[in-house]
Parts: C-alpha cells; sequence; structure tokens
C-alpha cells in the first residue's frame, strides 16, 4: 500500500526482503569485541546510508558473528537439524492458522498492527519495555506494531498462548539490535 498526498494505492504483492550490510567501513565492528579501528564518527556515517524510513520497515536485525577458522575447518553437526527447526515452524503456522481462522489473515505478518492491538493481546506488562521505547523515540508506531507481531511468531515458535515478557523482549532485540539479555537461539527457548 502506498500513501501519498494525492491518494492511497494497493499493489499486490508478497514478498520477503532480505538485506545485508557491513557494520562499518572495514567490516570489523561488532558489539563483542574490538577489532574495528574505523572512527566513531565514520561508524555513524556509514551506519546512516541506510535511511531510518527503510530500516523502520526491516523487521528484524541480526549482528552475525565472525567465522572463525576452527568453525569453517569443523566436521560435525552445528546446531540443530533442518527437520527439528521445520517442525517447530510447521507447529508454529499451526499455531497461528488456529489463531486466525474465520480472518482474512493466515499469518502473523499479514495481520494488520491496528487488529493485533485491538484483538490478540500480549500477557499483561509484556509490552511495558515495548512501549517506554515508543515513549522514548526508539520505536515508531510501526516499529511497535513489528514487535508485536514477531513477538506473536516467537510465541507460537515457543508454545506460548500468547506473547509474554520474553517473547515481547527477543522480539524487541531482533527489531533494534539491542541486546536485551534473551537468547537469540529460539532453540534455547524451547
Amino acid at each position: 500500500m502506498i500513501a501519498r498526498s494525492a491518494g492511497v494505492v494497493r499493489f499486490p504483492a508478497k514478498f520477503l526482503m532480505v538485506l545485508a550490510a557491513n557494520p562499518c567501513p572495514c567490516g570489523r565492528f561488532s558489539q563483542r569485541d574490538d577489532l574495528c579501528e574505523c572512527p566513531p564518527s565514520a561508524i555513524r556515517r556509514y551506519q546512516a546510508r541506510l535511511s531510518g524510513p527503510l530500516l523502520d520497515r526491516v523487521d528484524l536485525r541480526v549482528e552475525v558473528d565472525r567465522v572463525t577458522r576452527t568453525e569453517l575447518t569443523a566436521f560435525g553437526a552445528r546446531g540443530e537439524s533442518t527437520a527439528t527447526v521445520a517442525d517447530r515452524v510447521r507447529a508454529a503456522r499451526e499455531r497461528a492458522s488456529e489463531r486466525l481462522a474465520g480472518t482474512p489473515w493466515r499469518t502473523n505478518s499479514e495481520v494488520p498492527g491496528r487488529e493485533l492491538r485491538s484483538r490478540w493481546y500480549a500477557v499483561p506488562g509484556a509490552m511495558d519495555e515495548a512501549e517506554r521505547n515508543l515513549e522514548r523515540g526508539a520505536l515508531t508506531a510501526r516499529g511497535l506494531d513489528r514487535v508485536l507481531r514477531v513477538a506473536w511468531t516467537v510465541a507460537d515458535l515457543v508454545g506460548h498462548d500468547r506473547p509474554d515478557a520474553t517473547d515481547v523482549a527477543l522480539a524487541l532485540q531482533l527489531r533494534t539490535g539491542v541486546p536485551r539479555g534473551v537468547p537469540m537461539a529460539l532453540g534455547a527457548l524451547t
């Protein structure tokens, strides 16, 4: 849906946009280590190249750790199997489908924010931190709706009837990229 001063136009589209970017000009900036030698002003300028309105439409921001030589050359399993993850996703989609039965939507991503806020509630108090981020200007109204939408998906993945404070904290962490003391691996939550 594109809204401009001359009117609103709806185009049928369904897509997944994935963006990848280095965190700084040298590509080594990380919140976990200090390998980067870029001055803070260069990092800010580099990161500002992606506009706020564009980033406001990105639901998940995940910093990917550098792969070490040992990890790259190691043999054996490195986490959950594809089948295990597929089973969890299938179960989550079934939960969402049951909740959304009788509506025009099939997945959490399709539900308008207005509907999420008025028909499907998080656990009381679960949205407090996200709402404080909205009041401080760290989140927009669109961003708050996206946090709630992702929190519903997290809740579905871990088997909760509705999002609790941990589900919302993980959604907020995924939205902002700011660590909030919750595990990033959903498998750790199950």
